[in-house]
């Protein structure tokens, strides 16, 4: 049973930067690809970044390519989502999430473990 926590979530003005962090444990982490999704009110839950178990292959939704990146420490057991160039419509409770199967993958149905999420508010 792997537990996620994130961290690092708050409210910043647009244009701004927030690093987002998800620690895990109870689990060997460099097993698990680790996603990071968010969900707005009144919207599903959406696919933003993922990275490979070793951290060398990573995708993006659109709407993040160029303005978020994700990171891996897997001596720390924790990845990372760093965002800049806040959107209000990137505001926002982000999940990051553990799936250990794919390589990588997108789609939030692989994905088995998931932590409580962090709330992200970008103001306009």
């Amino acid at each position: 049973q792997v537990q996620l926590v994130e961290s690092g979530g708050g409210s910043v003005q647009a244009g701004g930067s927030l690093r987002l962090s998800c620690a895990a444990s109870g689990g060997t982490f460099n097993r698990y690809g680790m996603g990071w999704f968010r969900q707005a009110p009144g919207k599903e839950r959406e696919f933003a970044a993922v990275v490979s178990r070793s951290g060398a292959t990573t995708s993006y939704a659109d709407s993040v390519k160029g303005r978020f990146t994700i990171s891996r420490d897997n001596a720390k057991n924790t990845v990372y989502l760093q965002m800049n160039s806040l959107k209000p419509e990137d505001t926002a409770v982000y999940y990051c999430a553990a799936e250990g199967v794919f390589l990588i993958s997108t789609n939030r149905g692989d994905y088995v473990y998931w932590g409580q999420g962090t709330q992200v508010t970008v103001s306009s």
